[in-house]
């Protein structure tokens, strides 16, 4: 373990690390940032962003956070790649074990965000990312535009998805395993009911058709209690089956919920149970995941970091 003692370091870098980095680097801290297995997160699977602010035309996801990394680099920001692994935050400084060594923190901003569940049927990996699989109506709903799709799943979340894609799409099935939806009553009754949503009961996908270059085709589901299976063509399918915050290096150190998302402290969207470590993005947000509302926790993180280092001499 080096003997040196950074001011901050941010694990993650998604839109909530890189505008930690950014803030954090304009405040002169020099910031480090430690970038994980999958640098720029989730939006660098993204061919285009329609909502984030300031692109009218939309953004290639790549490219934004190519951007935020540049800026964040501006200002003194430096990158390794590196995975923490497990933690000691009862020590002072706060320790971070990683696949690169061990590092002694004043301050720690957590932003490693959170990976969707996919059902791992053949063509969903392969259709995934702006080529007809996706894991957000809100991002992606708009592409769809009087064509058919698909949701995946039966809680709420893919309730308020099938939702959202009958503002767009001109049918949504939902597809269940079961032949009721575990979502609340109100709702199943909304989803259930709406004209545009056609239930698919006790059926499970079996593949996703369609290629890379021509995108989704269709959805091949089974009957669970028939056996029978039965391709529904369709342009779009929004698997919801939940998120998995990528939380568990940290779990033992941080309070977290039953799902395994970081719980802040009471008033606060980003302070910690332990002092001088606070989160941002998706590894604490389950409801809007959103990048804009990720830069934004990321903001937050870094301006708290920034004051709780003036208290306490950093």
């Amino acid at each position: 373990m080096s003997d040196s003692v950074e001011n901050v370091v941010i694990v993650g870098t998604g839109c909530a690390g890189l505008t930690a980095a950014v803030y954090t680097g304009r405040a002169n801290l020099s910031p480090l940032v430690l970038e994980g297995s999958m640098p720029g997160g989730q939006l660098t699977t993204t061919s285009e962003v329609e909502n984030f602010p300031g692109f009218p035309e939309g953004v290639d996801g790549f490219m934004l956070m190519d951007n935020l990394r540049k800026q964040a680099t501006k200002f003194g920001t430096r990158f390794r790649s590196a995975v923490v692994e497990s933690v000691d935050f009862t020590a002072s400084p706060r320790v971070l074990r990683t696949s690169d060594g061990e590092i002694r923190a004043r301050a720690v901003i957590i932003a490693t965000g959170a990976s969707p569940r996919l059902t791992g049927v053949p063509g969903e990996k392969e259709l995934y990312g702006g080529k007809g699989v996706t894991t957000c109506a809100t991002c992606d709903g708009a592409f769809y535009r009087n064509m058919d799709v698909a949701v995946l799943g039966g809680g709420d979340s893919a309730c308020e998805e099938a939702l959202f894609l009958t503002r767009f799409a001109s049918k949504v099935y939902l597809i269940h395993r079961r032949d009721t939806l575990r979502a609340s009553k109100i709702m199943a009754d909304r989803a259930t009911s709406h004209p545009k949503i056609q239930m698919v009961w006790d059926s499970v996908p079996v593949a996703i058709e369609g290629v890379a270059q021509g995108g989704v085709s269709g959805i091949r589901v089974r009957h669970v209690k028939t056996q029978a299976e039965t391709l529904i063509p369709l342009k779009g399918v929004f698997v919801a089956i939940g998120h998995q915050p990528n939380t568990a290096a940290f779990a033992t150190a941080l309070r977290t919920d039953e799902n395994g998302y970081f719980v802040p402290e009471t008033g606060s969207q980003v302070r910690t149970n332990v002092p001088g470590v606070f989160v941002a993005g998706d590894c604490a947000d389950h409801v809007y995941r959103q990048a804009i509302t990720a830069a934004g926790m990321g903001c937050q993180a870094a301006i708290e970091t920034e004051r709780w280092l003036a208290e306490h001499g950093g």
